[in-house]
């Protein structure tokens, strides 16, 4: 258990959080959402004491130990993998050095071998003796094989390192589990065994993601930074998403009486209970929704961007025949014979463990560059818009502002137009005149969607869209696709993104690919049973 008291966080004349009061129990797993900039990350820092508030304390008992995701890639780049996990018990791995120390002097004496008698009782009572096997053991759990347990951290790939210091947080059971984006740059076996992982976890877990899934898959609560405050909510964050909605409509309908609200929010309840019946932590979830009354749903401050994809124009029954298209780059071969027709109204998720082959299809598709072999059409009715996923070009080196630099994509040229399209998508007032080349990664992907949204396409092309986004904004993306008309072909590692808009499946493997129409869950339920 960790118990936050009266904390107040200040920089300059602006409060970030004030007058935080929350306990965090045992048992429960704590999902920390806010908007960007509201203090997520920073809150999690002074619950691990690397940062103290300006006011209040935070207490854990004693003997309790905090385990924490460390976000500095290149902190442990002169140590083992193995060594690397075995730190996360510092006590551990402490009297592990201490003890390799005395074994190795020349000039033992009686006195180190009383101190190595006490490190060795300690060492058993900590479970020393199993620590490389145990380390081992969530290694290969996560993907990383017994030939990568002795290499220096600073000889692996970055992917490799996220999931040896998740190993690390995760490693010898710590009493308060503090994750900040443990998702990132895993891939969708790691994520599921993580999913699992903490669903039978014992004690204490406050995560922060992006990742609505996972948050739905894991957590029993969620923590709301809102109004630079902290409130806390049972359940996950669909749960929380749609009650703050329901809040939201009923404080707009003053008639309504409070019984109606009352019997609305009861039979909302008892929806979400039913469709989160398959969800890991169902159980224990559906008991504390129970209790829960009409004052505990509140509307909430966040504000959530525009997203519509309306073509200006039909597309006919043929939207892209791709016939046999191979692709190498550097003496990898990326693509393998790849064929495949897309039918109007598809909606279609590329997935495939090399990123950079997805890529590079996509760029054959919008002409940016020749295949080795092969050949693809587009329908004459057909017009296309690209979301890439590097999407600097677009911005670096441009002095115009964000009016102007939507302007140059719009066939609407005025100013209150432009301007109303930017409040739209969150860019108001004064944001609308910043620089385009200044922007934050999350302000590029919203400018780059209004782009594609002007376009008018009938197909649009998105490669990791949610990448560098917000929550508000991928829950506005994620509804805009699942309403558009639009002929979509997306890749995502968003698994709710994937699930809920894509109604065929595309995987890009070594040897070539696999197409099936159907849901994303479907598709890795029958992958999963060698049915596919």
């Amino acid at each position: 258990m960790i118990v936050a008291t009266d904390i107040m966080l200040q920089y300059g004349k602006k409060p970030l959080f004030e007058n935080v009061n929350i306990k965090f129990s045992q048992g429960n797993c704590y999902g920390l959402i806010g908007a960007n900039g509201a203090g997520k990350s920073t809150f999690l820092k002074i619950l691990s004491g690397e940062i103290e508030p300006n006011k209040g304390n935070i207490s854990t008992p004693a003997k309790e130990r905090i385990a924490v995701l460390k976000q500095n890639h290149y902190e442990y780049d002169e140590f083992t993998v193995l060594d690397t996990v075995i730190m996360g018990y510092d006590r551990l791995y402490k009297i592990m050095k201490e003890k390799e120390a005395l074994y190795c002097k020349e000039d033992f004496n009686d006195a180190d071998g009383m101190r190595l008698g006490d490190l060795e009782a300690e060492f058993g009572d900590l479970n020393g003796w199993n620590a490389e096997s145990d380390a081992a053991i969530l290694l290969n759990s996560l993907g990383i094989s017994d030939k990568f347990h002795d290499m220096f951290m600073k000889d692996l790939e970055d992917a490799l390192k996220v999931k040896v210091l998740l190993a690390q947080a995760l490693f010898e059971d710590p009493d308060v589990l503090l994750l900040d984006e443990p998702t990132n740059h895993l891939d969708i076996d790691a994520i599921a065994w993580l999913e699992n992982f903490l669903a039978d976890f014992k004690n204490t877990v406050i995560v922060v993601s992006h990742d609505r899934h996972f948050l739905n898959q894991v957590c029993t609560h969620i923590v709301d930074i809102d109004y630079n405050k902290m409130q806390l909510y049972m359940g996950n964050y669909d749960f929380w998403y749609e009650s703050s909605q329901l809040a939201l409509k009923q404080a707009k309908e003053a008639n309504k009486k409070s019984e109606e609200k009352v019997k609305e929010l009861q039979e909302f309840i008892a929806r979400f209970s039913a469709n989160a019946s398959k969800s890991k932590q169902a159980t224990s979830r559906k008991k504390l929704l129970e209790k829960i009354t009409f004052e505990d749903i509140r509307p909430s401050s966040r504000k959530y961007p525009f997203v519509s994809f309306k073509p200006t124009s039909e597309a006919g029954d043929e939207i892209l025949k791709v016939t046999n298209i191979n692709y190498t780059l550097n003496g990898e071969h990326l693509l393998r014979n790849i064929s495949f027709t897309v039918n109007n109204g598809d909606k279609i998720a590329f997935l495939g463990l090399n990123n950079i082959a997805k890529t590079m299809l996509f760029k054959i598709l919008m002409g940016e560059i020749e295949p080795d072999s092969g050949e693809f059409k587009w329908g004459m009715s057909t017009t296309q818009s690209y979301f890439p996923r590097d999407n600097n070009s677009y911005f670096d080196d441009v002095d115009l502002n964000l009016v102007n630099w939507l302007r140059q994509y719009s066939e609407e040229k005025g100013e209150t137009f432009i301007r109303g399209f930017l409040g739209r998508m969150l860019f108001s007032g004064e944001d609308s005149l910043k620089l385009a080349k200044v922007l934050s990664g999350g302000e590029k992907v919203r400018c780059m969607l209004s782009k594609m949204m002007l376009s008018g396409a009938n197909v649009i092309i998105l490669e990791e869209p949610t990448n560098h986004l917000d929550l508000e904004s991928i829950t506005a993306l994620n509804n805009g696709l699942v309403d558009t008309k639009c002929t979509t072909l997306f890749t995502s590692q968003d698994h709710q993104f994937i699930q809920t808009i894509a109604n065929r499946i595309i995987e890009i493997t070594d040897d070539g690919m696999i197409d099936r129409i159907m849901g994303y869950d479907e598709y890795m339920e029958r992958k999963a049973e060698g049915r596919i």
